[in-house]
């Protein structure tokens, strides 16, 4: 894999530090000791700026280039998951019960080895601000950074950032202008009826067959209400009551996940969804009530700057292995708080066979760090060169 020569060397160093934050992993916005560990990092790397305590425990750092010019922002987050590892690695989670298994831990790794070189180098004109999120699985850290006002405070002009893609070929960039990622919502409807004996149900309002025609109902609203090349998805994945064959529920509840990728096409979906919910509570007499959280929106990739990525990422890995058209995907990422605020592009980094994404036994691969350090390091020095002599 081509990539940068002095990065390349930090190979071993960068393993040591992924598999550092392997073990110690923290969640949503408590990764006090993760940033303070990222901090003591960059440091000895020597950015000239380090600011602390943004959204609770994320950091900004600055390197300055060799001439004056603007400031493009590069973005990794460090949260991990609530999830029992399985991998048995002797670099496993220390912490019962949590695991980096969405590669935040290489996401830090990719950007810190792009710092070192940055700082080393400094072959490029204005700034460069790494960005170091919490909270990107659970709290929507990156809408708060922007909220802290990174955005303005440090003078970002664009941002970029860099997720890993177990299962793709090793080193194979993907991504596409416009919606890469799908906005992301969540139903939570709890029925309340009046409970009583299996044997009497004339005696009760069942909420179980309620929740039942709710939940086929929920489902009929894509497939007649959302034009057919409109991409989104309703997945009811919780439904919950009873506690007996022979006890009707006083109440009940179902969950669901709601994406999509335009704005209207999401306003539509929330209005179905409780249109259905209230008419079909009145129709069995039971009451409904919704929590609806708004969720992160659409990941949407800026036209000139995903056209610029596609360049970047060629250069790293070759032509034949970087798509610049890549297929959505439903899943979705905080990311997209940063691109509604700035021009910029999200990318997909291919690290080759292994298990999924959120899955117990996932491990990064170490050796797409280098390969993402390399991208990141060449884009600042493609967007922001410094004037010939």
């Amino acid at each position: 894999m081509p990539v940068l020569n002095r990065i390349a060397s930090y190979a071993e160093e960068m393993k040591g530090w992924r598999r550092h934050l392997h073990q110690y992993p923290e969640l949503a916005f408590d990764c006090q000791n993760t940033a303070d560990w990222i901090a003591q990092r960059l440091r000895e790397i020597g950015v000239d700026e380090l600011h602390e305590g943004i959204a609770k425990t994320g950091i900004v750092a600055i390197v300055n280039g060799k001439g004056q010019g603007p400031t493009i922002g590069l973005r990794a987050d460090m949260d991990a998951l609530p999830i029992q590892e399985i991998t048995g690695a002797a670099h496993a989670s220390k912490v019962p019960g949590r695991m980096h298994a969405c590669g935040h831990d290489g996401h830090v790794t990719m950007l810190l080895g792009a710092a070192k070189y940055l700082a080393e180098t400094r072959n490029f004109a204005g700034r460069v601000a790494l960005i170091f999120q919490p909270a990107e699985e659970d709290g929507g850290g990156g809408q708060v950074m922007v909220q802290e006002g990174i955005m303005d405070r440090f003078g970002i002009a664009q941002v970029y950032g860099i997720h890993n893609a177990p299962n793709v070929p090793f080193g194979h960039f993907q991504t596409a202008p416009g919606p890469l990622m799908a906005s992301v919502d969540t139903a939570m409807v709890k029925v309340t009826g009046k409970g009583g004996h299996g044997a009497t149900p004339h005696e009760t309002v069942d909420p179980v067959v309620a929740l039942v025609a709710m939940v086929q109902a929920v489902q009929t609203i894509i497939p007649r209400n959302v034009y057919a090349l409109d991409e989104a998805v309703i997945s009811v994945t919780m439904i919950h009551a009873g506690t007996a064959s022979n006890i009707i529920p006083e109440d009940g509840m179902f969950g669901a996940t709601i994406r999509c990728f335009k704005p209207d096409v999401r306003a539509l979906l929330k209005k179905r969804l409780y249109e259905i919910v209230e008419g079909t509570a009145a129709a069995f007499g039971v009451r409904a009530q919704i929590e609806y959280d708004w969720g992160y929106p659409a990941t949407i990739n800026h036209q000139d700057e995903a056209e610029f990525a596609v360049e970047v990422a060629r250069e790293i890995s070759g032509a034949e292995a970087v798509d610049g058209n890549a297929q959505r995907e439903m899943g979705s990422e905080d990311f997209s708080y940063m691109l509604e605020a700035r021009p910029g592009a999200y990318l997909f980094l291919g690290t080759g066979p292994g298990a999924g994404l959120h899955h117990a036994a996932y491990d990064f691969n170490d050796e797409a760090a280098p390969v993402g350090a390399s991208f990141f390091a060449r884009l600042v020095e493609r967007a922001q060169p410094l004037a010939a002599k």
